[in-house]
């Protein structure tokens, strides 16, 4: 990709200032940007690198424009801009159009247009693939499934059976979705399993990140709707239901039948009960452990940060403590007030 400021101007909404007519076909970080790539500053603690940068023009906020000697796109979100930058520039190898020849598509299969199918891929029966959707190398998709368009499974994706997910959405490499959730029933020291009957339906603009595992439902269906995204490594169980714009990190764990609200954000490591609901618009740092529902938006956390080992000794030992501190504090109050 090659195009002048004015273009990338318009692209992004901005005011330019300097030479729109100056070309650009890459972006850079303000201390390693040339001549020919477009850099940007959000945070007013790279505002030193702005004098040394070698960017063709930086992409700034309202806030940080005066500061800026060079070209510049000066746009309200800074941050913003730089992602839909960033698409232009993308420079991923696409899959030819149409079915490799080693793939394998079974009967009942209905093909979009524009449709690309790659190497060892195997596509189930009576499954449906939307228009412009790409479908990477070793991919395997499972029978009655319904993919929408413009969609993106890198190389070994597995979709099991009746599997659903709308338009746009990226699924990274080794991600599983539709596997079995986590049902069995004790039987006398052994254990029965429950068939798993539900299905996935995953909504448009999703994102999920490699090696995360989304289970069916039990029963119901496990739903991840519009807009959310997935980073690596997340299990989301079994009849789960992620609200719009959700965001979770790397190792986030959900328990089966856990309802997530609107817009909350979880980050790395959190681990949440089954049968448990967030309110829309909890966001949840790391490592946190959710055991009860919560009912209000809001900033949550659990744990401790980390400390020197021997103090962290002292300090777990001093946890067992406090039941029987807070009995004895209970009893000295009591008597105080037997006093009075």
């Amino acid at each position: 990709m090659d195009l002048s400021l004015s273009e990338l101007a318009t692209y992004l909404g901005a005011e330019i200032r300097g030479d729109g007519s100056a070309r650009v076909d890459g972006v850079a970080p303000l201390s390693s940007a040339g001549s020919s790539d477009v850099t940007f500053i959000a945070d007013p603690a790279y505002r030193k690198q702005l004098d040394s940068t070698a960017a063709a023009a930086v992409i700034v906020g309202t806030n940080l424009a005066d500061d800026v000697a060079s070209a510049a796109l000066v746009v309200e979100d800074a941050y913003l801009a730089f992602a839909k930058t960033t698409q232009l520039f993308d420079r991923r190898p696409r899959q030819p159009e149409g079915v490799h020849p080693r793939a394998i598509v079974e009967d009942g299969v209905v093909l979009g247009a524009g449709v690309r199918i790659g190497p060892g891929a195997v596509i189930g029966r009576n499954t449906h693939i939307g228009d412009g959707t790409e479908v990477g190398a070793g991919c395997v998709i499972g029978s009655d499934c319904r993919i929408g368009r413009d969609c993106l499974l890198f190389a070994n994706v597995t979709l099991y059976y009746r599997v659903s997910i709308g338009d746009r959405v990226r699924v990274q490499s080794g991600a599983v979705i539709g596997s079995d959730g986590f049902g069995f029933a004790p039987n006398k020291g052994k254990w029965e399993r429950i068939a798993q009957l539900g299905n996935v339906r995953i909504g448009n603009n999703v994102e999920i990140g490699a090696n995360t595992c989304i289970d069916r439902g039990a029963l119901e269906d496990t739903v991840i709707e519009d807009d959310v995204i997935l980073d690596n490594l997340i299990q989301i169980a079994h009849n789960v239901h992620v609200g719009q714009g959700a965001a979770m990190a790397g190792c986030v764990g959900i328990a089966g039948s856990t309802h997530i609200g609107k817009g909350c954000t979880l980050a790395g490591g959190v681990g949440i009960a089954g049968h448990l609901t967030l309110a829309d618009g909890v966001h949840a740092l790391g490592m946190t452990l959710i055991t009860n529902s919560i009912d209000e938006p809001g900033v949550y956390a659990s744990g401790t940060s980390h400390m020197p080992a021997k103090q962290w000794r002292r300090s777990a030992a001093r946890f067992k403590q406090l039941d029987s501190i807070a009995k004895r504090l209970q009893k000295l109050e009591k008597s105080q007030e037997g006093n009075a």
